[in-house]
């Protein structure tokens, strides 16, 4: 199983997503979350499949419901999905992602 802690920023609802693999291509996915929008998308996409990693982003199935469930875009939490579901199919090393702001110089 991977699992992965993401820390959307200042709405402070942290997510932990966790991917297991199942028979063939196929993984499931449970997300805790405080934030109900994040829970929703986690019960529209409770199963994913290996090629679900591939799709471009127009396609994706998870960006897909991410655009029916949550109302802010930059929410990082699809990307999440996506990189544990890589990590956990075998397709990526497990390996901290990060957005930083820069001082104004």
């Amino acid at each position: 199983m991977t699992r992965v802690k993401i820390d959307p920023g200042v709405c402070g609802f942290s997510a932990v997503v966790s991917v297991e693999k199942q028979e063939g291509q196929h993984f499931s996915v449970t997300i805790e979350s405080d934030c109900e929008m994040v829970r929703k998308l986690g019960e529209e996409i409770s199963s994913l499949t290996l090629p679900d990693a591939f799709i471009r982003f127009s396609d994706n199935r998870v960006y897909g419901k991410a655009s029916s469930c949550l109302k802010h875009t930059a929410c990082p939490v699809p990307s999440g999905i996506l990189k544990a579901l890589e990590v956990e199919a075998g397709l990526a090393v497990p390996r901290n992602v990060a957005v930083e702001f820069l001082p104004e110089e």
